[in-house]
């Protein structure tokens, strides 16, 4: 019973890897198993079975998740545009109480906490406004640059898979590629996703590393910075910002 839900939570968690401004991690603290999950990858030898065991579905249903969600939204965005960026702007304001709740959960608000909210905000429109640039310092025309272009975005793809509140969709909307990306995933393009992958894998690994501490050393703050990404993440959907 546990392996079929856990499957489920994985589907959703690999969903948020595709669905533009929502993320894994978001899903991942609703479901309540974000700080277990950290742990169980970062410490994966230290008790083998046990983490393999409690991984192997939420990887299962994370595999599913992105194949399936990836041909559904890659005929939703071309079908039905409006509808579906409206759908996510509501999915997304709906996660934000969430949010809160594990921000404050023991100690209360802080005024100063919103420094920390504003300062994400600003950064979140700021990703907005290098779509254009990106790809072009990259100069993704040329195929050899695109493929370690494409290793550098799947780099930037792990923040939103790692930390909640940061949709690596965004991220991808931001780079320019997030089309191709749903077109590889809908049509399993090895040649668009290796790549991908590889970025994906060297900065999982150095970003859980650097969520586990702040999530030890600086709590409140984090998850503050996380709200102001996730309210950022609304105006890379909506329509005419």
């Amino acid at each position: 019973m546990n392996f079929i839900l856990d499957f489920f939570k994985g589907i959703l968690i690999g969903a948020g890897a595709i669905l533009p401004g929502i993320s894994s991690g978001v899903f991942c603290v609703i479901f309540g198993i974000y700080e277990k999950l950290v742990n169980s990858i970062l410490n994966l030898f230290h008790d083998f079975k046990k983490n393999i065991i409690f991984l192997f579905p939420l990887v299962l249903g994370g595999i599913v998740g992105v194949l399936l969600v990836g041909k559904l939204l890659n005929f939703l965005f071309s079908t039905y545009p409006m509808p579906t960026k409206f759908c996510f702007i509501g999915l997304i304001l709906g996660s934000i109480p969430i949010l809160f709740k594990r921000a404050n959960g023991g100690k209360g608000f802080r005024l100063h906490y919103l420094t920390f909210l504003i300062s994400a905000f600003l950064l979140g429109i700021l990703s907005i406004k290098l779509e254009n640039i990106l790809p072009q310092i990259f100069n993704i025309q040329v195929s050899n640059s695109y493929f370690f272009y494409l290793i550098f975005a799947g780099f930037l793809m792990s923040i939103g898979i790692v930390v909640p509140g940061v949709s690596s969709s965004v991220i991808l909307i931001s780079l320019g590629i997030y089309t191709t990306y749903l077109d590889a995933v809908a049509n399993v393009n090895l040649c668009i996703l290796f790549p991908l992958g590889i970025g994906i894998l060297i900065g999982g690994f150095i970003f859980l590393k650097l969520i586990q501490f702040l999530l030890c050393n600086y709590h409140t703050q984090t998850f503050y910075a996380i709200i102001g990404f996730v309210l950022g993440s609304i105006l890379v959907l909506y329509p005419r910002f």
